[in-house]
C-alpha cells in the first residue's frame, strides 16, 4: 500500500485507527482455550468485529513467538487472514528488528517476502547499514523508532550532544538521508504531547505511528492537536483498551464498540482539518 492509497482510506472510512493484536492466552477469553487454534480464534473474532472501524492492524511479534513453532503459525494464518478477506488495512509487523547489514536483510525477507507484510517496525540505533535492506522493497514500509512513550525513552532519547541537538532529533534528521515520506514512517508515544510539534517541525510529512492512547495514558486529542497534517498522516495505535475491554463471550461486540468510540473521536478530529 503505497501513502496516497493509506490516506485514500483513512478519509474514506473517518479512521485512522491501528487495532495491536497483543494476543495473550493468559488475557484472552478462558473459553476460546478449548479452540485448536486460540489466539488464531480471538485475532479474528476481534478483526471481524473491528475492521469497519480501523485501517491498520499491528500484531506484535513478541505475542507470538513466546508460544513457539504454535504461535508463529497463529501469526501466519492471521497475515493470511487479513491479506484474503481485508487486503485494503495496512498491516503492520511490529517486531523492532534492526541488525548488522546481511542480518537485517534476513529479517527484510522474513516480513517482506515469506509473509508479505506491508511493514516493519525497526531499531535505527546500529545506523544506516542496519536499516537500508528494509528499505530496498518497492511498496513496503520500515517504521522507526524515534520518540517512545515508555518511562526509558528519557535514559537515551532526550539526551543531548555538544550541539544542544537531540538523540530523537539526530534519528529523524539522520534517517530521512537514507529513506523518504513514501517509505518511512516513525514511532512517536502518544504520551509525548507537545514534543509533536518537535517531530513536525523535523518530519512534517511522513506518517506517524502513534501507541499509547488508551491504557498507557496518551490523549487522541493532543496527539491530533500537535501531530495531524491535512493529509492526516497519522496512524494511532490502540491494543489493550480495545481487545482485552470485555474477557467474556462477548468480546469481539465490546471490542466493536471500543473500536467505534475511537473511530468517532478520529472523525471529529479530521472535521477540523477541513
Amino acid at each position: 500500500m503505497n501513502k496516497q492509497q493509506l490516506i485514500q482510506q483513512i478519509k474514506e472510512k473517518k479512521s485512522f485507527l491501528c487495532v495491536g493484536l497483543d494476543t495473550d492466552l493468559k488475557k484472552i477469553p478462558q473459553h476460546l482455550l478449548s479452540e485448536e487454534d486460540p489466539i488464531f480464534s480471538f485475532n479474528k473474532a476481534i478483526i471481524d468485529a473491528t475492521a469497519d472501524y480501523c485501517v491498520a492492524y499491528k500484531p506484535n511479534l513478541a505475542f507470538y513467538e513466546a508460544f513457539g513453532v504454535k504461535g508463529m503459525c497463529s501469526f501466519e494464518k492471521t497475515i493470511s487472514y487479513l491479506k484474503n478477506n481485508y487486503p485494503n488495512h495496512f498491516i503492520i509487523a511490529d517486531a523492532k528488528r534492526g541488525d548488522i547489514g546481511n542480518t537485517s536483510a534476513m529479517y527484510a525477507r522474513t516480513f517482506f517476502e515469506e509473509y508479505g507484510i506491508d511493514s516493519l517496525t525497526v531499531a535505527p540505533y546500529m545506523g544506516e547499514d542496519s536499516v537500508t535492506p528494509f528499505l530496498g522493497y518497492e511498496g513496503k514500509w520500515v517504521i522507526l523508532l524515534a520518540l517512545t512513550s515508555n518511562k526509558g525513552s528519557m535514559d537515551f532519547q532526550f539526551s543531548c550532544d555538544e550541539n544542544g541537538e537531540r538523540l530523537f532529533e539526530k534519528v529523524l534528521k539522520t534517517s530521512q538521508k537514507w529513506g523518504n515520506d513514501k517509505n518511512m514512517m516513525y514511532v512517536v508515544g502518544a504520551t509525548q504531547g507537545k514534543m509533536f510539534e518537535d517531530i513536525r517541525r523535523l518530519a512534517p510529512h511522513h506518517f506517524l505511528l502513534v501507541p499509547g492512547v488508551g491504557a498507557q495514558g496518551g490523549s487522541l486529542q493532543e496527539v491530533c492537536k500537535y501531530g495531524m497534517t491535512s493529509d492526516c498522516e497519522l496512524l494511532v495505535n490502540s491494543s489493550r483498551g480495545i481487545i482485552y475491554a470485555s474477557n467474556g463471550t462477548d468480546f469481539a461486540e465490546i471490542a466493536a464498540l471500543k473500536a467505534k468510540d475511537l473511530q468517532q473521536e478520529m472523525a471529529v478530529e479530521l472535521d477540523k482539518q477541513r
